[in-house]
């Protein structure tokens, strides 16, 4: 029996090719994020898109097996991811040699620049931390393994997206909502193609404030045997510590280097 107000797939799948329990718990999970960590049975319910009845089915059956906690903090049941679900995406990462290669790499840069460094794949319009080497608390969100942002407001999603065939960028761009996270952020889609093809022009990108105030971070891309680009690196820094321009002449020629010497292994895998 199907949850009211359940929509039919919206990819070509037809009912039967698509086990629906599935889609709905997925669902359930992605409804948690950096900024969403703890939450209501009512605000998981509007999260995943689903009923009351059904998020409460699918949180209780997380919380038996061990991927979702409940706590009552006295106004309100709220549930929580466990580290758990780090299994679900190990499977992925194992099989993908893209963080054991860059994280040595990553630890000399950081102790090179002396500032935080971090990997990044591109996941439709969002890019997934895959590798982090943290030197300082830069952000009000906490960075780990498998957080994700929107790509087009970060150094690392530039090069990911400038990285992509014209046709599958359009598709990204036009699917994809361009919210203003900041004063600065661009969310004009024709400034932003602008800035993509200087990005592809110049093989770097730079985000000044446009993810979160005050965040300065300089990406280049890394690329994979074929030479595609495949994931990318980056440098964040403060803006009350560095200026752009120091960003760019301090931390991109190191940062390029390292890159280079990544690009190199990957091209053996």
């Amino acid at each position: 029996m199907s949850d009211a107000g359940e929509s039919p797939p919206t990819d070509g799948t037809s009912r039967s090719d698509t086990v629906q329990s599935l889609v709905r718990g997925l669902a359930v999970i992605r409804a948690f994020d950096a900024a969403h960590p703890r939450l209501t049975l009512s605000e998981v319910a509007r999260g995943a898109e689903i009923t009351r009845a059904a998020a409460g089915r699918f949180l209780r059956t997380l919380e038996e097996l061990g991927y979702v906690r409940a706590t009552d903090d006295g106004s309100a049941k709220r549930f929580a991811l466990t580290p758990r679900v780090l299994e679900l995406g190990f499977s992925y990462l194992s099989a993908l040699s893209i963080p054991e290669i860059v994280q040595p790499h990553l630890e000399r840069l950081s102790r090179e620049v002396d500032e935080s460094v971090s990997a990044a794949v591109l996941d439709g319009a969002d890019i997934v931390y895959i590798a982090r080497v943290p030197t300082r608390r830069i952000m009000s969100v906490r960075i780990t393994i498998g957080t994700r942002f929107p790509a087009f407001a970060t150094s690392m999603g530039r090069v990911l997206l400038a990285g992509m065939p014209d046709a599958a960028l359009d598709g990204v761009l036009t699917a994809s909502p361009l919210p203003a996270l900041t004063e600065r952020t661009v969310t004009d889609a024709s400034a932003l193609h602008g800035e993509l093809d200087r990005v592809r022009a110049q093989g770097w990108a730079l985000v000044d404030g446009e993810l979160e105030p005050g965040l300065r971070s300089v990406a280049v891309p890394l690329h994979g045997g074929r030479g595609d680009v495949v994931a990318a690196v980056n440098v964040s820094t403060s803006a009350t510590r560095d200026s752009v321009d120091r960003v760019v002449a301090q931390y991109l020629p190191p940062l390029q280097g390292a890159a280079a010497a990544i690009d190199a292994e990957l091209r053996l895998v």
